[in-house]
């Protein structure tokens, strides 16, 4: 594996990707941080006044230490936004901040791409954790070229995809508590015409950030099908 040309040319792409991803996140963020909106309410009071109009009641809204660690704990309805999120009164922030707000509100309406996700963490951990070990496994027993080795490739293979799953299900995931923030920025007010296109500006860098990581996962997992000869008759050398 390790002299694979192949395999090196899927690690690269997914870094590249991931790392554009997450750069262009980063400098979008930092370029609408700079601007304030006319209703100068901070990160954390866009999400209480988001959550009222929604009449959620029951999510609290605490900080959290780092730099875009901004997320919604369904196990305890907590909005945790990070510091350049919870005090500040940018566009980058109003936009953030009501993105999370979405995945509460997604959470009350029993949205089912958010409730199949948390449902599908502990499988994609457990497979993810010990899916390397048992591809590497099969790539020294000749993968699909011998009846043992086939039937541990395909179990690695399968357990590898559950992560693969875990980035697809969550596309729809982001893309809607996006659009929720978006619509419910403009129809709350929170911000203008001009600070709403501001903030589809960060929220739409950070969605790249998911398809990279799906794109990763998905040509990871393609990689290692060809490579154990379950698709496309490729030997294991």
């Amino acid at each position: 594996m390790f002299f694979d040309p192949l395999y090196w040319l899927v690690i690269g792409a997914g870094m590249i990707l991931s790392i554009w991803a997450a750069m262009k996140t980063k400098g979008t963020f930092q370029k609408y941080s700079q601007y304030t909106t006319q209703s100068r309410m901070t990160g954390a009071q866009v999400a209480q006044a988001i959550l009222r109009d929604a009449n959620i009641n029951d999510v609290k809204i605490e900080p959290i230490h780092g730099n875009l660690t901004d997320h919604y704990d369904p196990r305890t309805k907590t909005l945790r936004l990070s510091e350049g999120v919870y005090g500040s009164t940018s566009m980058s922030a109003a936009g953030v901040a009501a993105h999370e707000v979405g995945h509460a509100i997604q959470h009350a309406q029993n949205y089912g791409p958010l409730k199949f996700r948390s449902a599908w963490v502990p499988v994609a951990n457990l497979g993810g954790g010990i899916s390397i070990f048992v591809l590497i496994a099969a790539a020294f027993l000749g993968g699909a070229q011998s009846v043992l080795g086939a039937k541990v490739a395909l179990l690695g293979v399968l357990l590898f995809a559950t992560t693969t799953v875990f980035t697809l299900v969550t596309l729809p995931v982001e893309f809607d508590a996006s659009k929720r923030a978006l619509a419910t920025l403009g129809r709350g007010g929170y911000l203008t015409r001009e600070e709403l296109s501001g903030a589809k500006s960060v929220l739409d860098a950070a969605a790249m950030t998911y398809v990279a990581a799906f794109v990763t996962s998905a040509l990871t997992l393609l990689y290692w099908a060809m490579r154990l000869g379950l698709l496309g008759g490729r030997r294991s050398d």
